[in-house]
């Protein structure tokens, strides 16, 4: 009994001779320094990359009063401005007559149901390429009966 003892003993003062299992650190850090470097240089870059015009809201107050411009499509292609008939080409003088030249008063495009999409887009893209920021598509109610 008293030879177990011992050897339970020996065995113990072996384990306390193992060396202690320490983490290394410094390749850790020097991970994440890296991995940190690439943050810093990634961020700016997907931030500047993506193109959002955002509504500017110091611009909506000065709107507010302003009566919206609208122009409407009818299924033949024809455009109004309001409830006067213009040509594609007139469209933008008689937008910037109407507004003062005032580019962020708001334009509401209404369309007929029926219509090409690709048309309406050009009509949107003719207008924002006058320089009118505020433009919207009006989706017209079906039970209004107009």
């Amino acid at each position: 009994m008293g030879m177990s003892a011992g050897g339970r003993a020996g065995g113990g003062g072996r384990r306390k001779r193992r060396p202690a299992s320490e983490i290394n650190v410094t390749p850790l850090v020097d991970v994440m320094l890296v991995l940190l470097i690439i943050f810093m240089v990634t961020a700016p870059m997907l931030t500047s990359g993506v193109n959002v015009d955002l509504p500017k809201t110091d611009a909506s107050p000065v709107n507010s009063d302003t009566k919206p411009i609208t122009v409407s499509l009818r299924t033949d292609g024809s455009l109004y401005l309001g409830d006067q008939q213009v040509t594609s080409d007139q469209l933008i003088d008689q937008l910037k007559a109407q507004s003062q030249n005032d580019p962020t008063h708001r334009i509401f495009v209404r369309a007929d149901a029926h219509i090409d999409y690709g048309q309406v887009m050009q009509v949107m893209g003719q207008i924002t390429a006058g320089g009118f920021t505020h433009v919207a598509l009006l989706a017209q109610q079906p039970q209004s009966g107009q």
